[in-house]
């Protein structure tokens, strides 16, 4: 079963905003959503991953893999 439930870290703990709906020793999985890029209002960056995206110079150009069929 995979259950998502929100929280914070805090001082070294984490922080559960609602139960979890176990009774028994379960692993966990945590994934800290970092605001990376991200303003505090949660609006995106405009150019935020400029220089860190790039494209082939051959992007247009027809793949081999395909040739039989042009």
């Amino acid at each position: 079963m995979l259950t998502a439930i929100k929280g914070y870290y805090e001082k070294g703990q984490i922080i559960l905003k609602e139960d979890a709906p176990v009774l028994s020793k379960t692993d966990v999985i945590i994934t800290f959503l970092t605001e990376d890029g991200v303003k505090a209002n949660g609006k995106r960056i405009p150019g935020g991953l400029k220089g860190k995206v790039s494209l082939p110079d051959d992007f247009n150009e027809p793949l081999d893999d395909l040739k039989d069929y042009m």
